[in-house]
């Protein structure tokens, strides 16, 4: 399948952030670095059909129950203002941001953020941003595959917007082996289209 940008589609690159792209970052996302060139094709060829471009970053306070310190899941990362929340220096940024999680919610979607103890949403400002732009779908691309990416994806179908995810534009975590095709399966089953 052929991806096809224009001016009513949007390209949302989520997550390309040192904490997760990087060697040295506290989320390091196995062969992120091939990922990031495919998302740079994406973003060149976006930019150049006139496709709105928007980079999402977890953009997280020092305490937040979303990290394992602070009863959460994950290691601490991305904290709002330093290295591991910037952006990955060999990314092409050329478009809006978004920033999510900046209350200490989990912030997973690119579109919606949810308190991590009273599962309370609330939109991180993107779905206003395409509406604003006329954006008619959007395509995903970014880390990790199997959380923010599909959580993404999925949204982005619920809210509207039909999806596409490049695959080779995206890698996973994988906490358990496997998640990585498993988050694909879920997409696709809930109508994402697997370009």
């Amino acid at each position: 399948m052929t991806v096809e940008y224009g001016p009513r589609t949007a390209l949302v690159v989520v997550d390309v952030q040192n904490d997760f792209a990087d060697p040295d970052g506290s989320l390091y996302v196995r062969d992120s670095s091939a990922a990031i060139a495919a998302v740079n094709d994406a973003v060149k060829a976006a930019k150049a059909a006139g496709s709105t471009v928007v980079y999402t970053q977890d953009w997280h306070p020092p305490d937040t129950p979303h990290f394992a310190k602070d009863g959460g899941t994950w290691p601490v990362h991305c904290v709002a203002g330093t290295w591991g929340a910037e952006l990955h220096p060999d990314l092409v940024v050329d478009g809006e941001r978004v920033r999510k999680g900046t209350g200490g919610e989990d912030g997973y979607s690119g579109f919606t953020m949810a308190d991590p103890e009273t599962g309370a949403t609330s939109s991180t400002g993107l779905a206003e941003l395409l509406h604003a732009q006329d954006v008619e779908g959007v395509v995903v691309v970014g880390l990790a595959t199997d959380y923010c990416v599909k959580a993404t994806a999925l949204d982005a179908v619920e809210l509207g917007f039909p999806a596409t995810v490049v695959t080779d534009a995206v890698r996973a975590v994988e906490l358990e082996p496997g998640d990585g095709e498993r988050a694909l399966d879920e997409m696709r089953a809930a109508g994402v289209a697997l370009a």
